[in-house]
């Protein structure tokens, strides 16, 4: 099996999660004897990018680079990735599921008359086949996916279904090859603007490597501060239970879950938050889950790695206090 896994930069830097999906498309090369990974580094001026690539288990690394792709774009990129799946005649193609990836995905799987599996956070080899598993009704089911019809197949996976820190390095430096590619400006149909800013405080979590997380248990906003404190101590960032962002305690680009984002940092601390389904199929892939909570019987324990019974309102300050002194 031929797996062409796409990568995604911005401006020179590399989305995370990229690597999850070089990790997923090594690990499904590991059960389908004979199979080869080929990366994908699509933009403009992205030779360094590949470059840090090729000391990675790859077969060979596709350089996508055109002028017209330094900036993002549904039709320069799909007309770009048509020609570079042409070249390369996989089987299965792999991306993460970024929101960029939602909005050309589709229509780069549909311009070659093939569906698309999306969203997934797993998959198991059966037999002849591969399956898919993905999320229903906000994580309260799971459903068992597979192709029809002839290849290429794809699949996008959602932030934290792999751990990127598990990619694999080869023995042997990748090729890095160029792709020629067709684009004509007539063919771009949209003009890229700034890149959107929610707000001054917008941040990323899916790109932080230690969370703390507060839930109802915090009470009052006059006690997020203490969390805060913590998180900052600890070189990390705040994040919220949608509960506490509904009420407006902290803006809604802090919430994790189902409506919010889905992380996977080093650390997750939840303090105070129960373990609702809505929340936990968003930071269930996190490296170390710990949860403090005074309620023994939260489903939040179920999926903690590092479990403590007890009161958020002397364990943060003991915590703190702990971490100055250091």
């Amino acid at each position: 099996m031929k797996i062409f896994a796409i990568t995604e930069q911005r401006e020179g830097k590399w989305n995370s999660v990229s690597f999850e999906t070089l990790v997923a498309a090594q690990q499904i090369a590991g059960v389908q004897p004979g199979s080869s990974v080929t990366a994908a580094v699509i933009g403009k001026g992205a030779h360094g990018l590949a470059d840090e690539l090729s000391a990675r288990q790859l077969a060979e690394i596709l350089l996508v680079e055109h002028d017209l792709l330094e900036r993002y774009t549904p039709d320069g990129f799909t007309i770009a990735l048509r020609q570079a799946i042409a070249q390369a005649t996989p089987d299965l193609v792999l991306l993460p599921h970024t929101y960029q990836v939602r909005d050309y995905a589709p229509k780069l799987a549909a311009a070659l008359g093939k569906g698309m599996i999306a969203d997934c956070v797993g998959y198991r080899a059966e037999k002849d086949r591969l399956v898919f598993v993905r999320q229903m009704f906000q994580g309260k089911t799971a459903a068992d996916v597979s192709f029809t019809g002839a290849p290429p197949w794809f699949v996008s996976f959602q932030a934290g279904a792999f751990r990127g820190d598990q990619i694999a390095s080869g023995t042997a430096a990748a090729p890095i090859r160029s792709v020629q590619i067709d684009l004509k400006p007539e063919q771009i149909r949209t003009k890229p603007l700034e890149l959107f800013r929610e707000a001054k405080q917008a941040v990323d979590l899916t790109q932080a490597p230690i969370l703390v997380a507060i839930g109802r248990g915090i009470k009052a906003p006059e006690n997020i501060p203490m969390a805060e404190k913590l998180a900052k101590l600890l070189g990390g960032e705040l994040a919220a239970s949608r509960p506490i962002c509904d009420e407006g305690w902290l803006p809604m680009d802090r919430q994790i879950g189902s409506s919010g984002q889905t992380v996977a940092p080093k650390l997750y601390l939840a303090l105070g938050i129960s373990g609702a389904i809505q929340h936990v199929v968003g930071m269930k892939g996190s490296r170390t889950i710990v949860a403090i909570n005074k309620d023994q019987n939260a489903p939040i324990f179920e999926v903690a790695d590092y479990g403590i019974v007890g009161d958020i309102f002397e364990l943060i300050p003991a915590l703190t206090e702990v971490l100055e002194k250091k």
